[in-house]
């Protein structure tokens, strides 16, 4: 799938750079031809402009007619011709030599009198011609294209030998830019993947248990039936729906489907309320809970979920602390944020395995049998955090594990 993603990225983006060059390169070209074009109409105009005898060739040297073509006067090959009566024609002037008389000049002549434009152009022989007509005679200007063509060749070879380097180049950059691009979908697509492997298992324990126990009850007479069997099942459901539960939360993250409802609060209050629930959890687990919080802290949140973060630290601060030590919770006011520790003592976590704390069903214990959690706590407190326009970070030392949350005043 990411191959197909970024074999299409670079189809589409050669695609577009092609057509973008194509058009820069046909529009440099007309330009570019039109200009050569209109250099050799004025040179046309100016040998018409020349007087020269109507009935026979010039005594006169021919005049200067030419091109600046890069700061350099180019002269360009010429001839007028006379034409009587439609058959008689007197070359009267120009570059050309031993043109009089000749079956090519009576090839040219009428060629040219066979188009109906003053105008034009005889491909045949490379010659761009004027046509005037003087009452009795016609008279004819022509130039030689030849220096004309070569130019625009010239060019539009060039221009396809930058084209072709500018589209290898750009080629290798586009793929370059495919595997950046693609790195995010790349990543997520990993995610999901081992999201639903991790989800599966989870979810496969609760449900072996709850078919077993009830493949158990329907072998016993209902008089028999133990209670724990039917306590198993009911406290296995209750994990399957939490699991569900934190799931949808992320799920819904993901989707940047969001229920939070912002209201001005006292943070102080809320991170109060939570510390003073879990005082029993930290003295059942053996552990002190201190905390110091600030008065006057307000913020602009969801109470709900920044109780709910506030749980998860605390419950996991508690969780994997260490036996007897002390776990300890500051709310204080900085510059412009509220901030929020949760730290307890315990063997420091190590870089690599604190920098993966916030994946999901990411634990320290990779036991999938412990029933302390599914990994998602930490995940789901993230999310809180971003919804809060904050930020949720973890640290680590010899004398303590700590997670520091920060967020905005409210203005």
């Amino acid at each position: 799938m990411i191959r197909k993603l970024r074999l299409k990225f670079v189809a589409i983006c050669m695609l577009l750079v092609t057509a973008v060059l194509a058009a820069v390169l046909m529009v440099n070209f007309m330009s570019l031809k039109r200009n050569v074009e209109g250099l050799s109409t004025q040179v046309l105009h100016r040998v018409m402009q020349e007087s020269v005898s109507p009935i026979g060739p010039s005594r006169r040297e021919p005049p200067d007619i030419g091109i600046n073509i890069g700061g350099e006067r180019v002269m360009l090959p010429y001839f007028t011709v006379n034409i009587w009566g439609g058959s008689t024609a007197y070359v009267t002037g120009g570059t050309y030599a031993d043109l009089e008389d000749t079956d090519t000049l009576k090839s040219i002549i009428g060629e040219c009198l066979a188009q109906p434009e003053n105008e034009g152009v005889i491909s045949s022989y490379r010659l761009r011609y004027l046509r005037q007509d003087k009452g009795l005679y016609q008279k004819v200007a022509f130039v030689d294209m030849s220096m004309e063509l070569a130019m625009l060749r010239d060019a539009m070879s060039s221009a396809l030998l930058i084209a072709a380097g500018a589209l290898l180049l750009l080629l290798l950059v586009s793929i370059l830019l495919s595997f950046w691009a693609t790195r995010p979908v790349e990543r997520a697509w990993r995610q999901q993947r081992q999201f639903l492997s991790d989800a599966s298992h989870e979810l496969k324990t609760p449900l072996t248990v709850i078919l077993s126990n009830a493949e158990l009850l329907d072998g016993t007479d209902l008089s028999d039936k133990p209670a724990r069997w039917t306590d198993n099942i009911h406290s296995e459901a209750l994990q399957m729906k939490t699991l569900v539960e934190e799931m949808l939360t992320l799920a819904r993250a993901d989707n940047a489907v969001s229920s939070a409802v912002m209201a001005e609060l006292s943070l102080s209050d809320t991170v109060q309320d939570c510390a003073l629930a879990f005082e029993p959890v930290a003295f059942e687990s053996g552990k002190l809970l201190e905390y110091h919080i600030q008065e006057g802290v307000s913020v602009s949140g969801d109470g709900d979920r920044l109780h709910r973060l506030t749980s998860i630290l605390l419950d996991n601060a508690i969780k994997y602390g260490a036996d007897g030590g002390t776990v300890t919770l500051t709310l204080q006011k900085t510059d412009r944020q509220a901030k929020l520790v949760v730290s307890n003592p315990g063997d420091p976590i190590p870089p690599e395995q604190l920098k993966r704390l916030f994946e999901r069903f990411y634990r320290l214990d990779a036991s999938r049998g412990e029933k302390s959690g599914f990994g998602l706590g930490l995940p789901i407190a993230q999310t809180i955090a971003q919804e809060h326009k904050g930020a949720l970070k973890a640290e680590s030392d010899a004398i303590s594990t700590r997670f520091i949350f920060t967020m905005p005043l409210k203005k």
